[in-house]
């Protein structure tokens, strides 16, 4: 695992880049170009061990690098910081550089996260009118992460930063019966 300041450092200087006027790629073709980029790396073992192995000059590891990013047409901004990443041994870490870049980049452009549970699967008109009501409550905008939760009975619980915020049946059931107990 790498330090939090490195992966931190690395993502922040993708989103100056990525964000920077001249840049090649949209922000969120930066992230899917990365992910899809991960995701070749993770489902080969020969990949792994190329970009991990101190073995393989870099030389080597950089000519595998351009052929998987054309492979997956990556922006020349995204090709540069995996050679980037390569040359500076820090190959390793591409995915949790992946996620601060995520985050930062998010940050810098207005956008809070929330975590969504459910006991179903949400429609997209529901979830654009939940993320409406939270934009609302955080008083900016605000991105969500879905997951199905199967202890729910009903309804959905959002979390954004510390705070949660309980619309399940669950928790209004619990707070009808604080309510009772207490008169």
């Amino acid at each position: 695992m790498t330090s939090t300041a490195v992966v931190n450092r690395y993502g922040s200087a993708l989103v100056d880049v990525v964000l920077s006027p001249g840049s090649d790629v949209k922000p969120a073709d930066a992230v899917a170009q990365l992910r899809e980029f991960d995701a070749a790396v993770k489902e080969s073992p020969a990949l792994r061990n190329i970009l991990a192995s101190p073995a393989v000059s870099a030389q080597r590891k950089r000519a595998v690098i351009r052929r998987l990013a054309d492979a997956i047409s990556a922006s020349r901004v995204v090709r540069n910081f995996l050679l980037v990443l390569s040359d500076h041994r820090r190959a390793a870490a591409l995915s949790e550089v992946i996620d601060a870049f995520d985050l930062l980049l998010d940050e810098r452009l207005g956008y809070v996260r929330a975590e969504v549970r459910s006991a179903a699967e949400l429609t997209a008109d529901e979830r654009d009118r939940l993320a409406e009501r939270l934009g609302a409550i955080a008083g900016s905008k605000v991105r969500l992460q879905f997951a199905i939760d199967p202890e729910l009975i009903g309804g959905v619980t959002a979390k954004i930063g510390s705070t949660v915020y309980d619309g399940s049946v669950r928790g209004q059931l619990a707070d009808l019966r604080a309510r009772l107990s207490s008169n």
